[in-house]
Formats: structure tokens, C-alpha cells, sequence
């Protein structure tokens, strides 16, 4: 990799190759959540490479007293968010969605997932959520717009605060989400202090819907 690679490896939506015609694919985000989960258990994870074509080298560490590093960051998750919430995530790459789920019961909340939104539906109106993390590029016909769309129509799920999730974050893609009744827009991966800032957020207006906001 190249030192311009280097320097911006970690940051959301950050890759190698920017052309459009690139056939990988993918947004960029795998290593900015892998840097967010290392520094939430208090470690630091760092790329070296001599340059195009010849390799990288990852190094992560981790303190070795392991209850100072993890509970610092789940004190303050609840002191922000308060009481723990019931929380559903809706979201089909099963490693960010199953990564999301640890992050919040780390913060003291109860969570459920749930990977398509037809599964996602049926969920929340067993669990019935206080707040739920919705991706919108869902598979299997029903995208997160239908999703939020269909829990604000049903009374058990009416009343939770729906954030939409999502790796494209233009003017357009917000005020389509805040029309399908989402409560606020995250671009992907969404960091842990926007996360408890959100729930805080849900816990102070009681999850209504029609308080929208779209984080910094």
C-alpha cells in the first residue's frame, strides 16, 4: 500500500482503489469498524506496508487488564443513554450486524437482530423495540424504506425510534428516509459515541415519531 493508502485506511468509507469501474466492490468500512471495536475494548490496531506490491502488516494490541480497558466505555454508554434499552438491529452483512449487537450490550442494552426486513418486521412485533437500527440496502424485496413504512403503520411497533443505516448519506437519501418515517440517518459504521448519543436522544423525547434528526 502507499502512504496516502496508509493514512486514511481506517477512516469510514476509505479504499485502495477509488475508480468507478472497480469490481471488489464494497463501501470501505470493514477496517474502520475493526479500529472502532479494538479501541472500544481499549486496544490500538496499526498498517505498515513498504508500498504497492509488496504486503501489509497489521498489528493489534490490547492492554493486558482487561476488565480497566472494557469498563470505562460501557460506564459511559449508560451514564449517556441511561436506563438499557430494548434494541432491535436490521441489518444483512451478519458480521457488522452481529458486531452492532455486541457493542450495545456492552452499553447495558437488550438486543435483538434480525437479518432481512421481512425477518426484521416479524421481529420487532414479538420484541417490541424502544429503538431499532435499520439498514436500508436489505435483501429479499423489502428494503429499509418498506420496513420503516410497515412498523409505523402496525400500533405494537409505531411508537420506536427508527434509525435509518445506511452507506450512502446524500441530502436525497435523508429526506427519503425521514418520508418512510425514520427518525434520524446514520452513515455506516455509525461510532460508538453517536450510538449512545442517538439513544440518549430516544430516551429523552420518550420514542415518538416525528423528532428528526440526522446526527453530525
Amino acid at each position: 500500500m502507499d502512504q496516502d493508502t496508509l493514512r486514511t485506511l481506517f477512516e469510514p468509507f476509505s479504499q485502495a482503489d477509488r475508480s468507478i469501474d472497480r469490481s471488489r466492490g464494497g463501501l470501505g468500512l470493514g477496517l474502520a469498524l475493526v479500529k472502532g471495536l479494538v479501541e472500544l475494548h481499549g486496544g490500538e490496531v496499526k498498517a505498515y506496508s513498504d508500498g504497492p506490491g509488496k504486503g501489509a502488516r497489521f498489528v493489534v494490541t490490547f492492554p493486558l487488564d482487561e476488565g480497566a480497558a472494557v469498563a470505562p466505555s460501557a460506564t459511559r454508554s449508560q451514564d449517556a443513554a441511561g436506563p438499557g434499552r430494548r434494541v432491535l438491529v436490521i441489518e444483512d452483512n451478519r458480521d457488522a450486524a452481529n458486531s452492532m449487537v455486541e457493542v450495545l450490550e456492552l452499553s447495558g442494552h437488550r438486543v435483538a437482530v434480525a437479518y432481512d426486513g421481512e425477518a426484521g418486521v416479524a421481529k420487532a412485533r414479538e420484541f417490541r423495540p424502544e429503538v431499532v437500527f435499520c439498514d436500508i440496502g436489505l435483501p429479499a424485496g423489502m428494503d429499509g424504506y418498506a420496513v420503516a413504512r410497515e412498523l409505523r403503520r402496525d400500533p405494537r411497533t409505531a411508537s420506536a425510534y427508527l434509525v435509518a443505516l445506511t452507506g450512502y448519506a446524500q441530502p436525497e437519501d435523508r429526506h427519503r428516509a425521514m418520508e418512510a418515517g425514520f427518525d434520524a440517518h446514520l452513515a455506516k459504521p455509525p461510532s460508538l459515541e453517536i450510538l449512545e448519543r442517538l439513544l440518549a436522544q430516544a430516551t429523552a423525547h420518550g420514542t415518538p415519531a416525528g423528532n428528526k434528526t440526522t446526527p453530525p
